[in-house]
């Protein structure tokens, strides 16, 4: 970046004819100079080994977990092959008062991160922390406040209510048509073929009169 700065500062010499301009760019010039040759020379290795060391090889993003709770914590579990060989800098979790995110560096070549926004309470920062054991990281979530949490994230808690109220109906027929909707559309084609047969014989019945039409 330097080395593109010097080289443009040159080429404005040469078009500048002003001396005062000329003066300024010189200054600019030599200041840039100083800077390059002050710098520590890296080999093109030297680089490479030095990026791969910090970075890794690329970025994976961690799905996979499990949770529990305590009065005081709430506690994520994050199993990674080898974790507790790293040096500790390298696990790294940042905590605000509603989130968290993990950041683990250079484990077998690449990284892997994790992010929590929106947790369903607040946490304290202070209180909170990591520690890494064989093959997993636990992340220790301190609670503000000493209650039971029903799920992780504020996402989970509206889900979890969308879906009931998808079946919390006072229509019951309504309720199961729900109810077929989701097996229907979660289903393999096994299952597809099941809920076909099933409705159209249902249908059938309807007609000869065999069953009430309101069912």
């Amino acid at each position: 970046q330097l080395q593109k700065d010097l080289e443009e500062v040159k080429e404005l010499l040469t078009n500048a004819t002003r001396k005062r301009v000329r003066d300024v760019l010189l200054a600019e010039k030599q200041k840039l100079e100083l800077e390059i040759k002050n710098q520590p020379l890296l080999k093109p290795k030297d680089v490479a080994e030095e990026e791969k060391s910090s970075l890794g090889g690329y970025t994976v993003k961690i799905n996979n977990y499990g949770w529990d709770q305590s009065d005081k914590f709430v506690k994520i579990y994050i199993s990674l092959n080898g974790v507790q060989k790293l040096p500790a800098e390298n696990v790294q979790v940042n905590f605000t008062e509603r989130s968290f995110d993990l950041l683990v560096k250079n484990l077998n070549g690449k990284n892997y991160t994790m992010t929590f926004n929106n947790l369903l309470k607040p946490i304290s920062v202070e209180g909170s922390s990591r520690k890494i054991k064989t093959d997993m990281i636990l992340v220790m979530c301190k609670k503000k406040r000493e209650e039971k949490w029903d799920c992780l994230t504020q996402v989970e808690k509206e889900s979890k209510e969308k879906e009931k109220a998808a079946y919390d109906t006072t229509d019951p027929s309504e309720g199961l048509m729900n109810i077929l909707k989701k097996m229907y559309a979660e289903g393999d084609d096994e299952m597809k073929r099941t809920i076909n047969k099933a409705w159209v014989e249902s249908r059938e019945k309807q007609y000869k009169g065999d069953i009430p039409m309101d069912i």
